[in-house]
C-alpha cells in the first residue's frame, strides 16, 4: 500500500520586505499599539512634566501656557495623550486577565482585543468632542 503525505507548509522567519503582505490578527495590532501607547507616553511624560513645573511658577506662566494650549495643535497631542493613556489602560487590563488565563482561547480573545480597541477610540472621541468645544 502506497501512503500519501501531503507536504507540510513550512514556516520562517518573515523578511522586512514582507510585512506589507503579512496579515496580523487583531490581538497583534493591539499588542503593537499597545508598546506604541506605552513608549509615546514615556516620551512625552518629561514634557508634561516641564510645562506643568513652568505652570505653576507664577500666574504670568500659567495664562501663558493656557494660551498656548488652547492651540489646536497643542489640543491633538493633549488628544494624542489621552488616546495613548485609554489605549494602554484597557490593553493593560487584558493583559492582566491573560496572566490569570482568562480569554485565552482565540474567540475570546479575539473579542477582547475589539473590545479594547472600541473603548479606547470611543472615549478618545469623547475628550476629543470636549476638547475642541463640542460640550
Amino acid at each position: 500500500m502506497s501512503e500519501v503525505t501531503k507536504k507540510r507548509p513550512e514556516f520562517r522567519n518573515i523578511h522586512i520586505t514582507q510585512l506589507a503582505n503579512y496579515r496580523l490578527p487583531v490581538a497583534g495590532y493591539i499588542s503593537i499599539l499597545h508598546r506604541v501607547s506605552g513608549a509615546l507616553m514615556f516620551l512625552l511624560l518629561p514634557v508634561v512634566f516641564y510645562f506643568l513645573d513652568q505652570s505653576l511658577t507664577s500666574e504670568d506662566t500659567f495664562n501663558y501656557f493656557r494660551d498656548v494650549m488652547s492651540g489646536w495643535f497643542a489640543k491633538l497631542v493633549i488628544l494624542a495623550l489621552a488616546w495613548a493613556f485609554l489605549h494602554h489602560f484597557f490593553a493593560g487590563i487584558r493583559h492582566l486577565a491573560m496572566d490569570y488565563h482568562i480569554g485565552l482561547e482565540k474567540q475570546s480573545s479575539r473579542n477582547s482585543s475589539i473590545a479594547v480597541l472600541v473603548a479606547s477610540l470611543l472615549l478618545s472621541a469623547l475628550v476629543a468632542l470636549k476638547l475642541f468645544g463640542a460640550f
